[in-house]
């Protein structure tokens, strides 16, 4: 099935299923493509077109495209964002678990990922082609949660050797091990990359819950 195909077929199966909010799901295909023109000036031409193309199909089905990957009915504006108040040093509102913080970074890493890659005209655009990269991003997000986070935490020996865990969260006594797949042939050593990572993990006096990211 061609990947057009594919595409289609997912976001029709999205938006039959009721537990599933398909127009975030849409927005969050098409955002890229929506908010990102092309910076050589024939392909920007061809890109408006198409775009042009996409905004006129969405309004023949009632629907109008906001920045940042947000798909609306006609009528129905985008909420207000609501300021945050950065001038004291209180933290955030905690969530009932952490797990409710992880759950909601971790899905959210590739937009994370966008603004930092899509960036400003004349800014560095930055690159995640490493596991340290987006270590380091998982990291700065998770520091505003998490007070006490320990990258690079050593795991006692187990069958004559030890590692380091990404991230060591001691006082939810949970550890996050991040792997990016670099290709199809790494895509299929993951798995037992991971069976060798839990059992030193089982050692670890602080590790009663594992995060695997992939």
């Amino acid at each position: 099935m061609a990947h057009h195909s594919k595409w289609k077929e997912w976001l029709f199966r999205a938006g039959q299923d009721p537990n599933i909010d398909s127009l975030s799901v849409l927005g969050n295909v098409i955002e890229e493509f929506m908010d990102a023109a092309p910076a050589d000036r024939d392909a920007r031409e061809i890109w408006a077109e198409r775009r042009k193309r996409v905004v006129e199909s969405l309004e023949a089905d009632g629907l109008r495209y906001y920045q940042g990957g947000r798909v609306l009915p006609n009528g129905r504006a985008p909420e207000e964002i609501v300021p945050v108040n950065v001038s004291g040093n209180a933290t955030p509102a905690m969530p009932k678990a952490v797990q409710d913080v992880l759950t909601q970074l971790v899905r959210g890493l590739p937009r994370a990922m966008y603004p930092l890659i899509k960036r400003r005209k004349g800014a560095i655009q930055l690159s995640f082609r490493s596991e340290y990269d987006l270590q380091d991003l998982l990291h700065a997000q998770l520091r505003p949660w998490v007070a006490d986070i320990r990258p690079e935490e050593f795991t006692p020996s187990y069958a004559g050797s030890s590692t380091r865990m990404d991230f060591l969260l001691p006082a939810h006594e949970l550890v996050i091990e991040l792997k990016l797949v670099r290709d199809h042939a790494h895509a299929r050593q993951i798995g037992k990359e991971l069976i060798v990572d839990i059992e030193h993990y089982k050692a670890h006096p602080g590790c009663r819950h594992l995060w695997c990211v992939i």
